[in-house]
């Protein structure tokens, strides 16, 4: 077991810190493009709802006007003329040639 032990610490060393002389910062100019982009992403949202609320406003407005127009809607028949009256059968008189 202590063999074992032994073998895992010398495989599994630590690495020692090397500074990293090649990292480079985006800078200034790299801060001004990504906080540009943040910008203009933050007012295409506003825009956008801006835009959504107007629509749905409009959509609720039809929706009132065509209520309304359903609302004032009379629906009236035709005025029709009166149909023919039937023959009345009862008071028939017998024919003459029979």
């Amino acid at each position: 077991m202590d063999l074992l032990l032994g073998f895992l610490l010398d495989v599994t060393t630590t690495p020692t810190p090397v500074a990293d002389d090649s990292y480079n910062s985006p800078g200034t100019i790299g801060f001004l493009v990504t906080f540009g982009v943040a910008i203009v992403a933050v007012l295409l949202i506003f825009d956008m709802s801006r835009r959504i609320r107007v629509s749905r406003y409009r959509s609720e407005i039809r929706e009132k006007l065509a209520q309304e127009e359903l609302d004032n809607l009379t629906v009236e028949k035709p005025e029709r003329p009166e149909p023919p009256k039937k023959p009345n059968r009862s008071n028939r008189e017998p024919d003459q040639d029979q």
